[in-house]
Formats: structure tokens, sequence, C-alpha cells
């Protein structure tokens, strides 16, 4: 019989915090069990602002540090210039990561920051209440767009792999989701390529993860993940859409 381990990168004894449903907490496994493989658990240096992702330092084992909402990558870079010998990352939401701080983010793409970049795109802010977001849909409803997203006032969702992949100092991107095992699996590979080209020296590595948010989409768990089947992976397709390491 297979025993269920946790990795070493998650702390023991926690309390789960986050919604029935939600998928933060199996992109975190997936994060740890990279730590652990690729044994960076006593190099890392993880950033996180304000939002769900904040509550990252409540299940990682690493050292982790807190930013304003948005700042998570300002803050990311001065620790990876001050200590070039860590590997740093930073895990944030789609609001903080492209609305709040898409200024910090896309310039440290351009800068070629080598850092890691983890987004979780759940179409909301999902912590302050559920409301409009960078990643709204067309005509999804929330708290501050009640009759829903249109395009004439509120414009187009943005689509974050694509854009931080034109970035020149990027030297991975990709966009995967969590809604079935082998897109979990997918997922994984990602995230472990956009850690290898930190640690190889190659730039950015960015990995946009589409989550559920069955709270705020008032939704079952189960009809949250055929959400992000039917309507959000049509409108973010998954993919690669940039790999230097190919070029090599």
């Amino acid at each position: 019989m297979q025993v269920f381990k946790i990795p070493e990168s998650m702390k023991k004894g926690f309390k789960y915090t986050f919604c029935p449903g939600c998928d933060h907490g199996i992109a975190i496994r997936l994060i740890a069990e990279l730590l652990d493989e690729m044994g960076l658990q006593e190099k890392t240096i993880c950033a996180t602002s304000i939002g769900c992702s904040v509550f990252l330092y409540d299940f990682l084992n690493v050292d982790c540090i807190e930013a304003p909402h948005g700042r998570a990558m300002a803050e990311a870079t001065g620790v990876k210039r001050a200590r070039p010998d860590k590997f740093v990352f930073t895990y944030q939401g789609d609001g903080d990561f492209a609305s709040i701080g898409f200024a910090e983010s896309s310039h440290a793409a351009l800068r070629a920051e080598n850092l890691t970049g983890i987004c979780i795109n759940n179409t909301t802010y999902g912590m302050t209440g559920g409301q409009h977001g960078p990643t709204t849909l067309i005509g999804q409803k929330t708290t501050t767009s009640p009759m829903g997203r249109f395009k004439e006032t509120y414009g187009y969702p943005v689509r974050i792999a694509e854009h931080i992949a034109l970035c020149e100092g990027t030297a991975f991107s990709a966009r995967v989701a969590l809604d079935t095992v082998p897109h979990i699996n997918q997922a994984k590979k990602a995230l472990k390529k956009a850690i290898q080209v930190q640690l190889d020296g190659l730039g950015y590595g960015f990995v946009e993860i589409l989550s559920t948010c069955p709270t705020n989409w008032k939704m079952t768990p189960e009809e949250a993940h055929e959400r992000v089947k039917n309507e959000m992976i049509p409108v973010f397709p998954l993919g690669i859409f940039k790999d230097k390491t190919e070029d090599n």
C-alpha cells in the first residue's frame, strides 16, 4: 500500500485555511515536491503579496517574505540581487501579478531578472471579496461588475503568459491548469522548467496556473473545475509560449 508522504518542504501539522475546492493546495504541494526533488529547500526564499497567496508561508517550510499588494516581484528582485546564490520565486494571484503589480512583473521580465514567478489565475480577487480582476472573463459577474464584464466598459481579460513571453528577458513562460490529473502532471513539468531556467542563469521563468475559486464563483468544487475546462481554457489556452532552453 502506498503511504502518503508530506514533502520535507511542507510544514508538518499545518491547518488548512483555503476554501473547499480551492486549487491553491494542489499548487503548493507541487512546489513543495519540486523543492524536495531538486534539493532546494535550504536555499529557497519566496516572496508573496496580499491575497490568498499570502498564506504560502503557513504551508511551505522555507524562508518567506511578505510584500505589499503587487510588490512581490520588486522584493524578489532585491533579494536575488543581494543573494544570487539563493533560489528566489514569487507566488501571486492574477490581480496581484497582472494588475496591481503588472509593472513590477513585466519589467522584471524585461530586465531578465533571474527569478521564477508563479501566478494563480482564478479570474477574480479571491481574498478581498470576489471583485472584478484583470483576467475576469467577458460576461463574468463579480461584486464590482454585477452585470458582467463588458469589453466596452472593462476591456478584455489579459492573457498573462503570452504577455510575459513577449518580454526579451523571459527564458520560459507557460500556462497550465489543475482541473485534471493529466493537467496537474503537466503543471509540475512546467514548474520544474521555470525553476531550472533560474538555476541555469537563463533569466526569467514564469508559470500561470488556472485555478478555481468556488466560493466567489458560487459553485461547488466539481462545478468550478468544469468551469476551468469549459470557460477558462478556451480563453486562456494551455501550453508553453516561450522556452529558451530549446534554443540551447
